[in-house]
């Protein structure tokens, strides 16, 4: 999960205050000599016990500031269906934990859950989705909608149908969309409880997508071979999910419904590209524009505002926001625009923890600028105090997108959100920090237990994704410490971190 730090943390926090001197001393610890003190560091960790995963991450470490590191994109395989034929029941089967809500009631699932998943040596992501929405207007048109925001992002479908009631209008028509994409599908006949039941299953072949698998996601029967299955069909990496290099930089705009979106869209492009009206929700699908802002090409992409809560949300509203979550997944920088006029809402928030959810790199757009009043810019720098401590570090740009003033200073805070987004770490600056930090705060005593961290490493960029190997769980509260001091240091300006942990033991000696 990105950091929550404060910007009232950059004096003192838990852990002590500040050492002024201490980015001069990391920075200028010689490039060979702090190398060399890494790979110390490094050889210890052979008195641990590492698995297989540990040993790829080591071993695809690099030294190149300028090189972009990416963890390996897993394949993603999407749960698709009517509500109440037993998703996420078998999500949670798959998972081996209950970790999916189940309930008797159809459509208690609404949004689109991504888990990690394993099978065997194999991982992958799940992604578990909602069915129609009872009180939508339009149902099939709904249930279509949902399924092509799943299938597009994934790069194989599990298509769930209950083999008890057999193949309805509704699942007819999901198998008409799914017909018209590249991506496998694999047809599951769920709730066949016993042998007796399969002979209801095999009804199923007449939907046309292949054999159908009869399981029960109830009783884990047929579950294993089901997966089985599945790694034949699912690729080792994702065609998906992996970032795409080169060409414009992916730009998503993002906010409450009207604080600016389109209109800040409308004047980057020049033309009246996209509907502006005073009513709320003018917007549902995301539009994709090429712009050129001060000499600068971006790919920008307007989304639909997000109202409420997605699993509160119905209807289009609802089909809107899992349009607006899909775009943000294919950016590399969201800029959220928030209304200077009006206070600084809980919509507001929860749209930027979305961002950071994401690993998204995040600049902060705060429109209608030309129409505050010096009473509300007090109360607005008070709200930005205490309601964005948590995203102090974004870059924040005043605009009007009404008249276009100040849009241009949009390209230096998205170039410094990417170049943060991009930034990879030397592993030998990195352990170099780590010393200094544990030897003047080292981590408290929990349990009779001082955790030590054994070595670090920056596991990936876009985010910047780190990971430290300990003898211990380290306390939320200290790597936040860590956190905030590899913002100090290397800045990391408009960009989430990502500090992961490997908790490992002593090698027993035989």
């Amino acid at each position: 999960m990105p950091d929550n730090d404060s910007p009232r943390s950059d004096s003192k926090d838990e852990y002590g205050d500040v050492d002024p001197e201490l980015s001069q001393r990391v920075t200028a610890i010689d490039e060979a000599d702090a190398l060399m003190r890494a790979n110390s560091l490094r050889q210890g960790l052979e008195d641990y016990d590492l698995d297989d995963e540990d040993f790829d991450l080591l071993d695809s470490e690099s030294d190149d500031p300028d090189a972009l590191v990416y963890l390996p994109a897993l394949p993603v395989l999407a749960i698709v269906g009517r509500p109440n034929v037993g998703k996420s029941a078998l999500v949670n089967r798959i998972l081996g934990r209950r970790e999916a809500v189940v309930q008797d009631t159809p459509g208690v699932t609404r949004d689109r859950v991504a888990y990690k998943a394993e099978h065997g040596t194999r991982r992958f992501t799940l992604m578990d989705t909602g069915g129609w929405e009872p009180d939508a207007k339009g149902i099939n048109a709904s249930v279509a909608a949902q399924a092509e925001i799943a299938v597009d992002l994934a790069d194989a479908v599990l298509f769930i149908v209950d083999a008890n009631v057999g193949a309805t209008s509704t699942d007819e028509h999901v198998v008409r969309m799914l017909r018209g994409t590249k991506k496998p599908v694999i047809l599951v006949a769920n709730k066949v409880d016993d042998a007796r039941q399969e002979p209801e299953a095999a009804i199923l072949w007449s939907l046309g997508l292949g054999e159908p698998w009869p399981v029960s996601a109830l009783h884990g029967r047929g579950v294993a071979d089901l997966l089985d299955h599945i790694m034949t069909v699912l690729p080792e990496v994702s065609a998906v999910a992996k970032d795409e290099v080169g060409g414009p930089r992916r730009v998503a705009i993002l906010g409450r419904p009207n604080v600016g979106k389109s209109s800040l869209l409308n004047k980057a492009v020049g033309e009246e590209r996209v509907v502006v009206n005073e009513m709320a929700g003018t917007t549902r699908d995301p539009v994709d524009e090429q712009v050129e802002i001060a000499g600068k090409v971006w790919r920008f992409v307007d989304t639909a505002g997000i109202r409420r809560r997605m699993n509160l949300a119905q209807g289009a509203d609802f089909y809107a926001s899992l349009r607006t979550t899909a775009a943000l997944e294919k950016a590399e920088v969201a800029i959220v625009v928030l209304d200077v006029s009006d206070v600084i809402s809980e919509q507001d928030i929860r749209i930027i923890d979305l961002v950071l959810e994401s690993g998204r790199a995040l600049v902060l757009a705060f429109n209608k600028w030309d129409l505050l009043d010096d009473d509300r810019r007090r109360y607005l720098e008070r709200e930005i105090e205490q309601d964005l401590a948590h995203v102090s570090w974004a870059p924040r740009v005043n605009i009007s997108a009404k008249t276009g003033r100040h849009l241009e200073k949009l390209v230096p805070a998205l170039e410094l959100a990417l170049e943060s987004w991009d930034t990879r770490i030397p592993t030998g600056k990195f352990n170099a920090l780590l010393a200094e930090l544990t030897a003047e705060h080292p981590h408290p005593v929990r349990g009779g237990k001082q955790p030590r961290i054994l070595f670090g490493t920056q596991a990936a960029s876009r985010p910047p994704t780190f990971v430290l190997f300990t003898t211990g769980f380290l306390d939320p509260g200290y790597r936040r410490f860590i956190t905030r001091r590899l913002r100090e240091i290397f800045g990391f300006e408009g960009s989430p971190i990502n500090v992961n942990m490997r908790v490992r033991e002593k090698r027993k000696r035989t």
